[in-house]
């Protein structure tokens, strides 16, 4: 999903801990134009100072409330008042596409190709997730170097790792070796 890969990227070092090692990927340049590819956005330019600013701002506001939305609140108004300003900053039409040898469908095709059409596209796609999926199924990783944002799509909503072979078998180490150094101490 749009809004989750964009979330994501502030990339924190998961194994360590070591918060030297996080990245903002949207200060990457190859990171960021891979990533609008991936989204089929299309930036005319690398982002401006101010942009990059604003860009930041929106990805702080929809960490916040996927916080709040782990945490069992409801989306407010001020939330669908915010996204619905990054909304009205990129107009776009609806067409009928037809993709190679798929029927014809409905599309929305954006106007313009700035960033403000870009952070429109996030809004968005986080409107459509709060208004249209179940906010109970956001999760943030329970990895706590990690912090990952995913939605579980699992059939029993257990999922507590972004990856349960990477922060999951590491966070399974951790436990192991807390309890095995807890044994020791207790019998010194």
């Amino acid at each position: 999903m749009l809004w989750d890969d964009y979330i994501n990227s502030y990339w924190r070092d998961w194994r360590t801990g070591d918060r030297s090692h996080d990245k903002d990927r949207l200060e990457d340049q190859q990171w960021l134009t891979e990533w609008l590819a991936q989204h089929d956005l299309p930036a005319s330019a690398p982002p401006a100072a101010v942009e990059l600013h604003q860009l930041k701002e929106l990805r702080s506001l929809l960490w916040a409330e996927v916080q709040k939305l782990v945490q069992g609140d409801q989306p407010d108004q001020t939330l669908l008042d915010q996204l619905n300003r990054y909304m009205a900053e990129g107009p776009s039409i609806r067409q009928i596409v037809r993709k190679l040898d798929k029927p014809p469908e409905l599309s929305l095709l954006p106007q313009r190709s700035d960033w403000g059409q870009i952070m429109a596209e996030i809004a968005a796609s986080f409107a459509e997730a709060v208004l249209e999926k179940e906010t109970s199924r956001i999760r943030i990783c329970d990895n706590p170097d990690c912090l990952w944002v995913y939605y579980d799509d699992t059939r029993n909503r257990s999922k507590r790792y972004c990856d349960d072979k990477l922060c999951g078998n590491l966070m399974k180490v951790r436990r192991f070796r807390a309890r095995k150094k807890a044994g020791e101490e207790v019998t010194e």
